[in-house]
């Protein structure tokens, strides 16, 4: 065990750390992050030691397990160094000849090579991949390159300096005041400054003090705070180390949420192996400045994302919103003063100080400064985590990092922000990703969340799957949000039924707006956006699945029917012996009929068939 008492020390230990590594040496990164891990990653892992072994390479290769890379489209992701090889959708079965031809020999394997589905291109090079050449990657460049669990790697790469310069070449008021220079906004919802956030705990009196990690990302579909815990969790952690020591905090919680088993574990490691180095707890960095951290895991209320339902949690009660004010740094965690960021706030704190605030905000616009890391799913080709400089267009992101639409089809709107996010149509394409745009535009960046629709997605089904979750993760607490939401969607799901009514969408727009007024959190304030901002923009489609009981996208049920096309149906008998309720009949080698009074809609006819016999009018 190192200690690690002045800054020296540190710097010391640092320059053995990259004394030991030879950039000649050949590494084996494989992403070890949830997403790959669900691929087979582990498996892949554990084959390549083996193998190595066997090949009696084991003492030449270093295998280096990793967090996520981002690129979640192609995994298991498996890079090869010096030379950065980047293979793709790796499985066991790949193994033997990684070994035998790249490792052995130095020889690529093409069929392992990642393919540009736009250019045909095939691509070496991790560098190179064109996922990769548009993204800014501040927050997340150490992911997919370092061991998480190693606190030597993050060091190796400077990690904790910008700790080490906090606590000994500024005071707390300077460090709040660098953090302001650099324009840092909150990165979990609606861009907060975060040094005001942190000078009001500041000023707050009381000799107890806490801050607090909101890792509660309940967003469907994001994974960015996930992703940074799992494979850089010391970001965070100095990151806290730091403001705690700007506002006077002497203890700090990561609020983590169950369903994220390997973040948990890679994150208890780093706190063991800072405290070990004397980088947490008392007298850190030999500053004498004393401050812990601990991990609460909540049981996955999306409720407990909202800050003070998040205390409540910690505190052991009921995850529910309270009123504001008192503000938490005013009145937080057991009524003390408390500061609350997201995991991709306090990763940006160490970049903040240890290069400098004219650093950070040389990047995005005027009022949205540095970068943003984005969960890119939906109907897009690079599916992925991405990170981007504020201020990029929609359209670069969706298509020069993300790709473009599949399958042919025409972009038609993005979900930004998550469920309680707004959808911005295929008119708003060049408007740039920031705070303010964002906001006019009736949408939120939220916490990073981005998905992206096409040509067959039905934007009134798609405000209800949103409103669905949120009105099920409504807390409950207060009228607006638990009544609103819920008359809210019993509306939209007679409109999808083909039950809507003269008047719904004046009425939904009146709640909406009334929901978002009245509501006691940020949840209910926000959960009408995807209601509201489809009608703003796809209004067309709530009056043709109103008025013409007709839903344009043939997505809902209810407006929908499936016919066979008697030309084209062979009498298989496929479709009639897997319907479930028993609503397609005809003779073997004559065409088929389906009973529209029987059929539930299910698409199991459709899917089945071999001859494209049958049709959704």
């Amino acid at each position: 065990m190192i200690e690690l008492r002045n800054p020296q020390a540190l710097a010391d230990y640092r320059r053995r750390m990259l004394a030991s590594a030879d950039p000649r040496q050949r590494r084996i990164r494989v992403c070890d992050g949830t997403g790959c891990r669900a691929l087979g990653s582990r498996k892949v892992l554990a084959c390549l030691q083996e193998t190595l072994r066997e090949a009696g390479l084991a003492g030449e290769v270093e295998m280096v397990p990793t967090g996520c890379p981002g690129f979640c489209e192609i995994g298991p992701l498996v890079t090869i160094d010096p030379e950065r090889i980047a293979y793709n959708k790796v499985s066991v079965d790949d193994v033997p000849a990684i070994v035998a031809t790249t490792i052995a020999q130095g020889e690529i394997i093409d069929g392992l090579l990642f393919v540009d589905p736009v250019t045909g291109q095939t691509i070496v090079r991790e560098n190179e991949l064109p996922f990769y050449t548009k993204q800014m990657r501040r927050v997340l460049e150490l992911n997919g390159q370092i061991d998480p669990t190693r606190i030597e790697d993050y060091v190796a790469h400077n990690g904790y300096t910008g700790l080490s310069k906090a606590l000994y070449q500024m005071m707390p008021e300077q460090v709040i005041e660098e953090v302001k220079s650099s324009g840092l906004r909150g990165r979990g919802g609606a861009g907060f400054p975060t040094s005001m956030k942190w000078r009001f705990c500041r000023q707050s009196r009381g000799e107890i003090k806490y801050v607090i990690c909101n890792a509660d990302e309940g967003d469907p579909g994001a994974f960015m705070d996930r992703s940074i815990l799992e494979g850089n969790p010391h970001s965070v952690l100095e990151g806290m180390i730091i403001g705690a020591y700007a506002m006077g905090a002497t203890q700090g919680y990561v609020y983590i949420r169950n369903e994220y088993p390997l973040a948990i574990q890679n994150l208890k490691i780093a706190l063991k192996q800072a405290r070990e180095h004397c980088l947490l707890g008392r007298d850190i960095l030999g500053s004498g400045f004393d401050f812990d951290i601990e991990i609460r895991v909540g049981s996955g209320a999306f409720v407990c994302g909202e800050e003070t339902a998040l205390m409540a949690s910690i505190e052991g009660e009921i995850g529910e919103p309270r009123p504001r004010p008192p503000f938490p740094a005013q009145s937080g965690l057991w009524g003390k003063p408390t500061n609350i960021n997201n995991v991709k706030t306090w990763a940006n704190i160490p970049l903040v100080i240890g290069n400098g605030a004219d650093w950070f905000a040389s990047v995005g616009t005027e009022k949205s400064k540095g970068t943003m890391i984005f969960s890119l799913v939906g109907k897009i080709r690079n599916t992925g985590l991405v990170e981007v400089p504020m201020g990029i267009s929609l359209r670069e992101l969706i298509y020069d990092v993300g790709g473009g639409i599949p399958g042919g089809k025409e972009f038609k709107a993005a979900q930004i922000g998550g469920p309680s996010g707004g959808c911005i149509p295929k008119e708003h394409l060049d408007v740039s990703i920031d705070y303010e745009s964002l906001t006019a535009l009736g949408a939120i960046m939220g916490s990073g969340g981005l998905v992206v629709t096409d040509e067959d997605t039905c934007m009134v089904d798609l405000a209800r799957y949103f409103l669905r979750f949120t009105q099920e993760e409504s807390c409950g607490k207060c009228v607006p949000c638990r009544v609103g939401t819920r008359a809210m969607l019993e509306t939209l799901e007679r409109i999808c039924a083909g039950e809507g009514r003269d008047g719904d969408i004046k009425y939904l727009i009146e709640i909406g707006q009334e929901v978002k007024r009245s509501s006691l959190c940020a949840l209910g304030g926000t959960a009408p956006n995807p209601v509201l901002t489809t009608i703003r923009y796809f209004r067309d489609e709530y009056e043709t699945h109103i008025k013409e009981k007709r839903c344009p996208a043939k997505v809902c049920k209810g407006l929908v029917t499936y016919e066979v096309v008697a030309k084209l149906c062979t009498g298989c008998m496929v479709c009639a012996r897997n319907c479930p309720v028993d609503a397609i009949s005809g003779e073997k080698g004559q065409p088929h009929v389906i009973d529209p009074g029987v059929c539930t809609r299910c698409g199991v006819c459709k899917s089945l068939c071999n001859f494209d016999a049958i049709v959704v009018q």
